[in-house]
C-alpha cells in the first residue's frame, strides 16, 4: 500500500456542519476510531522522564498497514512529532491535531528542543524552553512531552521511546549540515507527512511585531510598562506619548464627523419627508381652491344664481291691459324744492297717498342702458304713475302716465 495514501490527513479548514472529529469528514480519509487509551485530555500531558516504562516487554514496531487498519487498545500506535514551538500558535496546534488523527489508535509524543540547541541551529527564541514545554503540555492532542529533544533523531532515541512513526510536513528541512534532517526517517518508512497551515508561523508573528514596532511600544507604554523595560529612549518615550495624544484627538474628530454625517443624513431624510407631505397637502389645497374659485367653480354658479334671483326680485310685474288711465292736474299752490314753478295744493287724499307711498314701495321702473344692464328709474306705490315718482318737474311738459293697478 502506498505510504502517502494510507497516511492521508484531514484538511486544515474545519467544517462545522460535519459530524466527524475536529471537523473532519469521511472524504478526509480518516478511518473509524477505536476506543483509545490516551491521557492528556483532562490534564496537562506528562513529561517522558516522569513516566515509568516497562522495558521487560519486547518492542515490535507496527507497519503502516497495521496502524491504518487499527491496533488493540493496549497497543496504540506511537507517533512522534518534534519542533521548537516558540510563540505556540494555531499552526502548531493543527500540526499536532493531524499527527493525532493519523491512525485510529494514536499515542502522540511531542519533542521540544532546548534553548541551547535552538539558539545554535535556528536562532534566538521569544519564549524560553520552560515556557515552550508548558505550552505544548496544555495542547489537548498531546499525550507525552519529551524535554530537551534531539535535533536529529537517532535509532537509539527511537528505540528508547518506542516510536513507530515520525510526523512532520514533507518539505525538506535543511539544518545542521544536512539537506533534510528527516531523510533517514523517510528511507526507513517511518515518516508520516502532515500539512503546514499557511499564513501563520512564528516568523510571521515576529515580522508583524517588528514591522509595527512603534504601535506595540506605544501600546505597552499605555498599559503601564516603563521605557526602561521596553528599552525605549527618553526622546522616543515622549514621542510615543505625543503620538498617542494626537491619535486620541484624531479619533475624537473622526467620531464627531461620523455623528455629524449621521445628523445631516437624518435631517435630509426628514426634509424630504416634509417636502413630500407639503406637496401632497398643496395639491389638495390647490384642487379645493380651483373647485371653489376656478372658471367653472362653485362660486361662479352661486353668483349666477344670486344675480338671477336679484333681477327677478327687482323687476316690475306687468300691469293689466284694461287698467284705466288717470291724469293729474297740476296744482298752482304747491312748490317743489329747487323749482320755481308751483304745483296744485295737496288734498288730504293726495297727502295720505304720498305718505303711504313713502313707506310701501312695491313697484319699480327700470331702463336698459347701452351696456345691456338695467338702471332703476323710479319706485311708486300702487295707484300712482311714474311721473308721480319724479315729481312736478316731469308733469310740466303735459305728459301723462298710466297708473299702476294695485
Amino acid at each position: 500500500m502506498d505510504t502517502q495514501n494510507s497516511a492521508k490527513v484531514n484538511t486544515r479548514k474545519r467544517r462545522k456542519e460535519t459530524p466527524g472529529p475536529n471537523g473532519a469528514t469521511e472524504e478526509d480519509g480518516i478511518p473509524s476510531k477505536m476506543p483509545r487509551c490516551a491521557i492528556g485530555l483532562r490534564q496537562p500531558a506528562p513529561f517522558s522522564d516522569e513516566i515509568e516504562v516497562d522495558f521487560s516487554k519486547p518492542y515490535v514496531r507496527v507497519t503502516m498497514e497495521e496502524a491504518s487498519r487499527g491496533t488493540p487498545c493496549e497497543r496504540p500506535v506511537r507517533v512522534y512529532a518534534d519542533g521548537i514551538f516558540d510563540l505556540f500558535h494555531s499552526g502548531h496546534a493543527r500540526a499536532l491535531m493531524q499527527a493525532k488523527n493519523l491512525f485510529p489508535n494514536t499515542y502522540l509524543i511531542v519533542g521540544v528542543c532546548s534553548d541551547e540547541l535552538t539558539h545554535n541551529f535556528k536562532g534566538f527564541t521569544v519564549m524560553n524552553e520552560n515556557e515552550r514545554y508548558d505550552a505544548v503540555q496544555h495542547c489537548r492532542y498531546v499525550d507525552e512531552v519529551v524535554r530537551n529533544a534531539p535535533w536529529t533523531l537517532t535509532p537509539e532515541f527511537l528505540a528508547e521511546h518506542r516510536i513507530d512513526f515520525v510526523a512532520h510536513d514533507d518539505i525538506p528541512y535543511s539544518s545542521a549540515g544536512s539537506d533534510d534532517v528527516y531523510k533517514h526517517i523517510k528511507e526507513a518508512g517511518m515518516f508520516a507527512p502532515t500539512q503546514r497551515t499557511e499564513g501563520i508561523s512564528t516568523s510571521d508573528i515576529i515580522t508583524r511585531i517588528v514591522r509595527d514596532y512603534d504601535v506595540y511600544a506605544r501600546r505597552n507604554l499605555q498599559r503601564g510598562y516603563t521605557a526602561k523595560e521596553l528599552n525605549v529612549s527618553f526622546i522616543n518615550e515622549k514621542k510615543y506619548h505625543l503620538q498617542e495624544r494626537v491619535d486620541k484627538v484624531k479619533k475624537k474628530v473622526k467620531d464627531v464627523e461620523e455623528k455629524s454625517k449621521e445628523f445631516v443624513q437624518k435631517v435630509e431624510e426628514k426634509s424630504i419627508d416634509l417636502i413630500q407631505k407639503w406637496e401632497e397637502k398643496s395639491r389638495e389645497f390647490i384642487g379645493s381652491f380651483l373647485e371653489m374659485f376656478g372658471p367653472e367653480g362653485a362660486l361662479k354658479h352661486m353668483l349666477k344664481e344670486g344675480k338671477g334671483r336679484m333681477l327677478q326680485a327687482i323687476s316690475p310685474r306687468q300691469s293689466p291691459s284694461n287698467s284705466p288711465t288717470r291724469e293729474r292736474s297740476p296744482s298752482p299752490s304747491f312748490r317743489w324744492p329747487f323749482s320755481g314753478k308751483t304745483s296744485p295744493p295737496s288734498s288730504p287724499t293726495n297727502l295720505s297717498r304720498h305718505k303711504s307711498a313713502a313707506y310701501d314701495i312695491r313697484y319699480s321702473y327700470l331702463e336698459q342702458n347701452k351696456f345691456g344692464s338695467y338702471v332703476l328709474l323710479a319706485q311708486v306705490q300702487p295707484g300712482l304713475t311714474k311721473n308721480d315718482a319724479y315729481g312736478p318737474q316731469s308733469r310740466q311738459g303735459g305728459h301723462t302716465e298710466e297708473s299702476v293697478d294695485p
